[in-house]
């Protein structure tokens, strides 16, 4: 016996996604890789989350678009997608994690720019 998520399945829960309000990219710094099971970032950065531009480029895939600028320097090695701006520095509040990817340490100084571009593809 075999079972499967189906294309309309697959679909029907980015399509789900896409209508959810899960629109705040937040970044942090430390060490690690990302987990299914993670709940935060590595180490919360001090900036706040930013509204993303959600939009769906394929029937499975949800895509969110931010751009945060550094408060002061540090090296950021991973972000994620959330469902509140948060508050506080680092920013807390909202749901855990919805998405998370690690990456190879960018160095920021003050004023300093990186655009997100996120992708979640069911499969």
């Amino acid at each position: 016996m075999a079972t499967v998520l189906t294309q309309v399945g697959e679909e029907l829960i980015v399509d789900l996604m896409d209508s959810a309000s899960a629109d705040y990219v937040g970044w942090g710094t430390g060490a690690g890789t990302a987990a299914k099971g993670d709940t935060a970032l590595f180490t919360a950065a001090t900036e706040a989350r930013v509204v993303a531009t959600r939009s769906q480029p394929v029937a499975d895939k949800v895509r969110w678009v931010a751009t945060i600028t550094a408060d002061g320097s540090k090296t950021i090695t991973n972000a994620g997608v959330f469902d509140a701006a948060g508050s506080g520095s680092p920013p807390t509040g909202g749901t855990p994690l919805i998405v998370h990817g690690d990456f190879t340490g960018v160095p920021l100084l003050a004023g300093d720019k990186i655009e997100f571009t996120i992708d979640l593809e069911i499969t």
